[in-house]
C-alpha cells in the first residue's frame, strides 16, 4: 500500500505518520498473540488462587484495547457520507468508551468478589501435580507463569506509548498504560500465591484485591477520558495531560496575517484528527476576499496533518467561549 492511499477519512496521512500507523497495528497484533498465549498458560495453572484468578481476568480485558483500535483505525479510514458528513473519526472514541466501560465493570465485579473472600475467611489452598513423573507443588508452576509473562507487556507498552503520541490515539495509549502496569499484575499474583504456600491464607485476597483495584482504575480513568472526548471538550494531547498545543498554534498563525486584527478557535478531538471552527476578526471589510481566506485556510492544514477539517469564519469581533489572540502588531 503506498502512502497516498493510507488515510483516516479524507485526511491524507504523511508518510511518517504511515510508518507509524503500520508499526502500531504489528504491535497490536503481536500483543495479541502474546496474550493469547498468556492466557492460555494461566489457566492451565490457575488453581484456588484469587489472585491468579483476578490476574486471568486482566489478561482477558486486555484483549479489548488493541482488538478496539484494529477495528477503529478501519472504520474511520471511510470517507464522509451524508449521514456522517464529520467522517468516522469517533470510532476512536466509541472504542476507547467500549474499553473503558469493560474495565470498569470487571474491575468492580472483582473487588466486590474478592473482597468476599477476604472477609468470609476463605483459606484456598494449591495443591500438586504430576509432571515428568515428579510431584510439584503447583504454586511453583503459577509463580514461574507469571514470572515469565510480566516482562514482555511492559516492553510492549513503552513501545506503543511512542507511536501513540504521532498517531494522537488515545485507543492505542490506554492500551500502552495498561500494559506497562501489567507487571503490577504478576508481582501481585505471585505475592498471592507465596502467600498461601506460607499459610497466610488472607494474602491472597489482598492480592487480588490489589489487582482489581489496578483495573478499576484504569478503567475509571480512561472512563472519564473516552466521556470528555465525545462530549466535545476542548481538545487535550494523546494522554489528557493539557491541552493540545495545535488549537493555539492555528490561532497565532492567523493573527499574523496581515489582514486580521485577532483571531480564536474551537478545536475538537473526533479521534486521530482535529475539528476545528477558526474565527478571524478582520482589519476592515475591504480586506476580506475569498482568496485570503482561502490560502489562511491552506496555511493552517499545512501545520500539521491533524487539522485538515477546518473552517474559518470572519466575524465582526469573537465568541466568549474562544480565547483571543491579537495580531502580531498588536492591533485591534
Amino acid at each position: 500500500m503506498s502512502p497516498e492511499q493510507v488515510t483516516f477519512g479524507r485526511t491524507t496521512l504523511p508518510d511518517r505518520q504511515v510508518e507509524v500507523l503500520r508499526r502500531a497495528v504489528r504491535l497490536e497484533w503481536l500483543t495479541i498473540g502474546f496474550l493469547a498465549v498468556t492466557v492460555f498458560l494461566v489457566f492451565l495453572v490457575l488453581g484456588n488462587s484469587q489472585a491468579m484468578k483476578a490476574a486471568w481476568i486482566e489478561d482477558l480485558l486486555s484483549f479489548i484495547p488493541p482488538l478496539a483500535f484494529l477495528i477503529a483505525i478501519r472504520v474511520n479510514r471511510k470517507s464522509p457520507t451524508l449521514q456522517h458528513p464529520y467522517g468516522y473519526h469517533r470510532s476512536v472514541g466509541v472504542g476507547h468508551l467500549v474499553a473503558a466501560v469493560a474495565l470498569t465493570t470487571m474491575g468492580t465485579y472483582l473487588i466486590v468478589d474478592s473482597a468476599i473472600g477476604l472477609f468470609s475467611g476463605e483459606h484456598p489452598t494449591i495443591g500438586t501435580i504430576e509432571l515428568f513423573g515428579a510431584s510439584i507443588w503447583l504454586g511453583w508452576l503459577m509463580i514461574g507463569v507469571m514470572a515469565l509473562t510480566a516482562v514482555p507487556p511492559v516492553l510492549l507498552g513503552r513501545a506503543k506509548i511512542r507511536l501513540a503520541r504521532e498517531l494522537h490515539n488515545k485507543v492505542l495509549y490506554a492500551d500502552a498504560d495498561m500494559n506497562k502496569a501489567d507487571w503490577m499484575t504478576a508481582v501481585g499474583s505471585m505475592v498471592g500465591v507465596t502467600g498461601i504456600g506460607l499459610g497466610i491464607w488472607w494474602l491472597d485476597a489482598a492480592a487480588a484485591l490489589f489487582i482489581a483495584s489496578s483495573i478499576l482504575r484504569d478503567g475509571l480513568k480512561n472512563l472519564r477520558a473516552a466521556i470528555v472526548d465525545l462530549m466535545d471538550a476542548r481538545a487535550t494531547t494523546f494522554d489528557d495531560a493539557e491541552p493540545h498545543p495545535l488549537a493555539a498554534e492555528v490561532d497565532a498563525y492567523l493573527a499574523s496575517l496581515p489582514w486580521v486584527s485577532a483571531a480564536g478557535s474551537r478545536a475538537r478531538d473526533e479521534g486521530h484528527v482535529f475539528h476545528i471552527e477558526a474565527y478571524v476578526v478582520p482589519t476592515s471589510d475591504d480586506e476580506l476576499t475569498l482568496d485570503r481566506l482561502e490560502a489562511a485556510r491552506a496555511g493552517c492544514v499545512d501545520l500539521d496533518w491533524k487539522v485538515q477539517d477546518i473552517v474559518i469564519v470572519p466575524v465582526r469581533e469573537l465568541p466568549e467561549v474562544v480565547p483571543v489572540t491579537p495580531a502580531a502588531d498588536g492591533s485591534r
